[in-house]
């Protein structure tokens, strides 16, 4: 059989992705195939792979045949924006003719979010029930492809996809990443950076969080002083600054031509200085303190015994709801430590149920289920593996009576944290967190008690008391952020940290060909720096 006449190295390629519970099946590849990409090395890891046939060559021929709707032309312009620079192709995007990279809606069983990849010697095809599916498939087919792909400049190819089908579908619907605008501030082009990151993992949620004590970031126009005043500086004394609400609207619309909703966090009653110090009557002896610029954390708190206070909370999400279309919006709730239990509990009964007048759903920090969670509300868990089994426990106990959990455990998903003692970036209150710490745990099993039925998801958090530029987001994202996108995407039976970090290793040329520094853990087989 001429299966055994496979090359060692792709021999080897098959079974790594055997071995991750990725089904693989297929015939003896030609010459072509052995030098493409294989279907299984991508991240995250498919949900099925049947590898076989020929591979087929992207050429000057090319073209991309779209359905005939603007969801899906967006995203096949989307495509050959990603192809032309680097191939130096046309690549002409039609919803007439024939086309040999093909982008349809169609099929059944792929859901939302998933999609079919199908390649052959005369083209690839990307089914899905749904445009964001399509946009997952791109995802893919762009890490079939040589990294080089991703250089805006000419490079020489050939630009090969190995033959076969991918068939693929979330494991989880919530699969986020939070950025921290509130500690450092950045610009909409530099949140727009991070979007294409996370774009490229998968990631459907960017959690922004716009509000702490150092800084309020976000124009509410029935409180301006927010943002002039709030707004004005950060982390260390700098300048700060804030999102318009055009500003906030332009990283909306950008988060969703890359399928991510974006989630609004505006920490509630705690966290509040930069309110406090903008709107004296927010405090209780109607005193604004100065602004804030250090990174201590449990100090502030709203007045919750003043009725000004829900005016407050009202104008806010009101105006902050009506420009966020998705599901979403985050009232934080952790780290209260200035707020007594009986006045959270009362804050949180009064605060709740504005965000649902408003059309939103609550999300907040897992502190929430020591209230009463509202219905349908999504506690986010940031605990650590030692933390107390009483407050897991309560968690749980609000996931076993409806309330859905999205995790974030802090030694696990913290993007903040330390890779070593000697990272010159990030924190270490929650300990260090390698990449393999980070990737290797379930989340369906993690927290216990807590029924898998009520894993929403996944989010990786990045807080900036340490980071300042894109750069600095860069370096403590990756390697880690594709870890936390496969616990999202990825079927349980693909995990397996020893074939993840030679799929991760691969993705390094791709990172360098798009300008993304990162740490290379000594944990990880990178390829030979070049």
């Amino acid at each position: 059989m001429r299966q055994h006449h496979r090359t060692p190295r792709l021999l080897g390629t098959l079974l790594l992705v055997a071995a991750a519970g990725i089904s693989v099946v297929g015939a003896a590849p030609s010459a072509a195939d052995r030098t493409a990409t294989p279907l299984g090395q991508v991240v995250p890891a498919p949900a099925s792979v049947h590898a076989g046939g020929s591979a087929y060559r992207i050429t000057s021929d090319t073209r991309i045949r779209i359905d005939d709707s603007r969801e899906v032309r967006r995203v096949g312009d989307y495509l050959a924006d990603i192809l032309r620079p680097s191939t130096g192709y046309r690549l002409p995007v039609s919803s007439h003719g024939g086309g040999s990279i093909r982008l349809r809606l169609g099929g059944t069983g792929l859901g939302d979010e998933g999609y079919r990849l199908d390649s052959g010697r005369d083209g690839v095809t990307i089914t899905a029930g749904k445009p964001a599916g399509l946009f997952h498939g791109v995802q893919t087919l762009r890490q079939l492809l040589p990294a080089s792909v991703e250089r805006n400049s000419v490079q020489p190819g050939p630009w090969l996809v190995a033959g076969g089908t991918i068939k693929d579908t979330p494991r989880y619907g919530y699969r986020g990443a939070m950025l921290d605008v509130s500690r450092h501030f950045f610009t909409v082009g530099q949140v727009k950076r991070y979007i294409d990151e996370l774009a490229l993992y998968k990631v459907n949620k960017l959690h922004l969080h716009l509000s702490d004590d150092q800084g309020w970031r976000i124009a509410i126009d029935s409180w301006p002083r927010l943002a002039t005043h709030g707004g004005s500086t950060q982390v260390g004394g700098g300048q700060g600054g804030y999102y318009t609400k055009a500003q906030y609207k332009e990283i909306v619309q950008y988060a969703a031509s890359r399928y991510l909703e974006v989630v609004p966090e505006i920490d509630m009653p705690g966290h509040t200085n930069a309110a406090l110090a903008s709107y004296a009557q927010l405090n209780c002896d109607g005193v604004a303190p100065p602004l804030y610029t250090g990174t201590d954390v449990g100090f502030s708190s709203l007045c919750v015994a003043k009725p000004v206070t829900y005016d407050f909370v009202d104008d806010v999400i009101r105006e902050l709801a009506a420009i966020t279309p998705g599901t979403y919006l985050h009232i934080g709730g952790d780290e209260a430590h200035s707020t007594s239990h009986a006045d959270y509990v009362a804050f949180m009964d009064k605060v709740q149920p504005i965000v649902a007048k408003y059309g939103k759903t609550v999300i907040g920090w897992h502190q929430l289920t020591g209230a009463t969670p509202a219905k349908g509300a999504l506690a986010q868990y940031w605990g650590l593996d030692d933390t107390s089994a009483e407050e897991k426990a309560q968690v749980a106990k609000a996931a076993q009576n409806g309330t859905g959990l999205v995790l974030s455990p802090a030694d696990r998903l913290y993007l903040d944290m330390k890779y070593t003692a000697d990272t010159p970036l990030g924190q270490d209150w929650a300990g260090l967190v390698e990449v393999k710490r980070s990737y290797d745990w379930d989340p369906g099993t993690y927290l216990p008690g807590a029924p898998g039925s009520a894993i929403r998801g996944v989010e990786a958090p990045l807080w900036t008391e340490t980071i300042v530029n894109s750069d600095d987001i860069d370096y403590m994202t990756f390697p880690r952020l594709p870890g936390a996108a496969e616990l999202g995407w990825s079927p349980a039976s693909t995990h397996d940290w020893d074939t993840y970090k030679v799929r991760l290793a691969a993705q390094a040329p791709r990172w360098e060909a798009l300008g993304i520094g990162y740490y290379r853990s000594p944990q990880v087989p990178w390829p030979a720096a070049r």
